[in-house]
């Protein structure tokens, strides 16, 4: 919101093709198609994206809003079962009672819970209760703290700021450079504007914010009147604004039918009942914020991709089970955000806005579904969990361990076939398309990624394999040594583009690359592959180069669609390289791996396989999708699911962005009695999910989505189609 100004964060930082979809999804997308303004870490969010929430609440049947509304008292029944929660609507001296089933406490702080009985936790478990890595030795109340954040105006001409007499004044540059306080931007911020022990984060909250004001005045006074490396850049900036409303990181937990602690996002748990994903990373801030000896600790190690702690803190992307969204303490209440049943460590990386997003969805359709059918919520995990998934899946959720088995689904029995194809050669340092056009977020790690491409760690680089055979793959090299060098090479199959093991359970084949002295040379593998025999189709390998800092492998100029590319960071595990691009490589023969069939593999996004039909770059618009049944089927509903928005997270696309891969204009048809007859016309889209309800049905053996015309790609692409009646 414009009061805090947090921006999202989620899965999409740390891996490729991983950022949340659903209701979330749509109001990014929205926001970002119609914000002028771009996109700082924190302090820049305007009232664009407070009317884009406002726009769908307005848009949205049956929902009731109440605005400025704190809940107060909780009425329960002799069964412990809430009845009524009751509310001051702030400013307008009016109480509110409102009744319900089933609630769910989205508060943040768990006031409903609190006021219901339930139990909760609030601090650090220690080492000994979960063997967490993450843990202190000992327990104790330490919480996250809150966060205020400022933003600053280019006046284009000298002024001064004058630091107040109460406010705080810094004067020693380590304790911003040496300690994990970068000042990154003139322009406002910072995360690390944050307090919270030895203060309560809930009952001294205001005493926080005093106090995180006091410091932030003083942080600009020094960025502006006394840091020689910054007050020259800040001559010309004014203090524009500062936030009142400290955004909360911790307080209450509430205690759930399941318990999470962090060994689960670590492990990638499969749950029966995953709901939702997370994938950012072990975040957990020094207790104290401002007042710590330092800040957050992979700020306070520059970022250090391959530390210690950064190894033991990469995590996901895992799945999120629904259980922790469901109160042990009452029959009928759920909860969402923040103050689900997880420990402390694992709130370090379920707490970001865009993975509470995706419980928030999760919990309303688990909701809905329980009032629908009259079953108990805590029912609904054991008992109706298919229709839940199936449901979220529907509505643009991805689930990593669920795919479309919707038997409703019309599309999963049809023979699918297009205009054309896209034949995916690899890509090299030269290559171009449109998807320069999205964005890089330099953080400061991202921007000092391995930037300069040399093999200092072993590289890998996903290629998805749909023939039956690989003759030979090619790496564009420069030997930076003036001689020949050597690099081990090995092709491996992994279970998905987020199987970060550098030992995975099958090694397909393994070689040396003799590398001549030059630039930018084309190293062959005569591989000679047969699919069966040494890969499955229709599936990722992933070829690594060994460790050579002797040897440049060069990123290609393009990003192919679901190739993405990791480094090794230490204990046998990887991270994503950079922000999420391709190697150069070279495959022949070229695979066939954006067919048709694609789009009826029941996953939205690239994971095990492509999962996206991409027509020929090189052939004009129109280009068409089409789906077939032997027999005539009753039609009502297609919805469709676009490509694009999917690679790196919002924080990598610019104002008033309209992702190139998106369809812009397209026909949908069905082929009745005889001939085809046009059912919708679409201009001007860039939404990735687009749901169509026919007035009446119709009965048609084929249905026909013709592209006229992507945001910008040269190819059509669609992920998922599908049909009801």
């Amino acid at each position: 919101s414009s009061e805090i100004r947090v921006t999202p964060h989620g899965a999409a930082a740390f891996h490729g093709y991983a950022r949340e979809t659903g209701i979330f999804s749509e109001l990014l997308i929205e926001e970002r198609a119609k914000n002028h303004e771009v996109i700082l870490e924190n302090g820049w969010t305007n009232s664009v994206w407070d009317m884009t929430m406002y726009d769908l609440a307005m848009k949205t049947p049956n929902l009731t809003f109440r605005l400025n509304t704190s809940i107060q008292f909780v009425e329960k029944d002799e069964s412990e079962r809430i009845v009524s929660v009751q509310g001051v609507v702030a400013n307008a001296e009016t109480n509110l009672t409102v009744y319900g089933d089933l609630f769910i406490d989205c508060t943040g702080d768990g006031v409903v819970a609190d006021l219901a009985g339930c139990e909760w936790r609030m601090g650090s478990e220690g080492r000994e209760e979960f063997n967490e890595p993450h843990a202190p030795m000992k327990a104790s109340s330490d919480t996250m703290g809150n966060s205020i954040h400022f933003k600053t105006k280019d006046m284009g001409r000298p002024v001064p700021f004058e630091l107040p007499d109460w406010a705080v004044k810094y004067d020693d540059a380590s304790f911003f450079y040496d300690q994990g306080r970068p000042p990154y931007d003139i322009r406002g911020g910072y995360w690390w504007l944050e307090i919270g022990v030895p203060w309560h984060t809930i009952h001294d909250a205001e005493d926080i914010r005093h106090e995180l004001t006091r410091h932030t005045l003083g942080v600009w006074n020094w960025i502006k009147n006394i840091n020689p490396k910054t007050k020259e850049l800040a001559a010309n900036y004014a203090l524009d604004w500062i936030g009142q409303v400290p955004g909360k990181r911790e307080s209450r937990r509430i205690i759930g039918e399941y318990f999470m602690t962090e060994h689960d996002p670590q492990n990638r748990t499969v749950f029966n009942d995953e709901i939702a994903y997370g994938g950012w990373f072990l975040d957990l801030h020094t207790p104290g914020g401002l007042l710590a000896p330092t800040s957050e600790p992979a700020s306070a190690e520059g970022y250090n991709q391959t530390s210690d702690y950064a190894i033991k803190s990469y995590c996901g992307p895992y799945g999120i089970p629904l259980r922790i969204l469901i109160a042990r303490d009452a029959s009928n209440l759920m909860m969402a955000g923040r103050n689900v049943s997880v420990t402390h460590a694992a709130l370090g990386t379920v707490r970001v806005m865009a993975t509470t997003a995706l419980m928030g969805q999760a919990a309303g359709t688990a909701a809905a579904y329980a009032i629908r059918h009259g079953i108990p919520i805590k029912e609904v995990p054991h008992q109706a969990i298919d229709a839940i998934q199936q449901t979220l899946l529907r509505d643009g959720c991805f689930l990593p361990n669920v795919s479309n088995t919707d038997p409703n689904d019309l599309a999963r029995t049809a023979h699918v076939t297009a205009s054309s194809e896209a034949i995916c050669y690899g890509a090299g340092p030269e290559s171009r398309n449109v998807n320069e056009l999205v964005g890089i977020w330099e953080s400061p790690a991202e921007s000092r990624a391995w930037a300069e491409d040399a093999l200092i760690k072993l590289r890998g680089q996903w290629i998805a394999l749909a023939s039956e055979q690989v003759d030979s793959i090619s790496v564009c090299l420069t030997n930076l040594s003036g001689e020949k060098q050597e690099v081990a090479a090995r092709i491996v199959q992994g279970d998905s583009i987020w199987d970060y093991r550098v030992n995975t359970d099958k090694v397909i084949a393994q070689t040396t690359l003799e590398v001549p002295a030059g630039e930018k040379v084309w190293v062959k593998w005569d591989a000679a592959l047969r699919a069966g025999a040494d890969y499955e189709r229709n599936r990722y390998i992933r070829l690594d180069l060994a460790e050579n800092p002797k040897i440049v492998w060069h990123t290609a100029g393009t990003i192919v669609p679901g190739h993405l590319s990791a480094f090794e960071m230490g204990q046998g595990r990887m991270r994503r390289y950079a922000n999420g691009v391709t190697m150069s490589y070279a495959i022949a023969p070229g695979q066939p791996c954006f067919s048709p069939a694609q789009i009826a593999s029941g996953v939205t996004r690239p994971h095990r396989s492509t999962n996206m039909w991409k027509s020929d770059p090189e052939l004009p618009f129109s280009q068409w999708i089409q789906l077939a049944w032997d027999q005539s089927q009753t039609i009502r509903d297609i919805e469709i699911a676009f490509s694009g928005h999917l690679l790196r997270e919002y924080h990598a696309y610019p104002p008033l962005y309209r992702d190139p891969q998106c369809v812009k204009d397209y026909t949908i048809e069905a082929f009745a009695n005889g001939c085809w007859r046009e059912l919708f016309k679409i201009k001007g889209n860039y939404q990735r999910l687009r749901k169509h309800k026919l007035d009446t049905p119709v009965q048609a053996s084929k249905v026909r989505v013709t592209i006229e015309a992507t945001n910008g790609d040269p190819s059509a692409s669609v992920y998922e189609v599908r049909i009801y009646s």
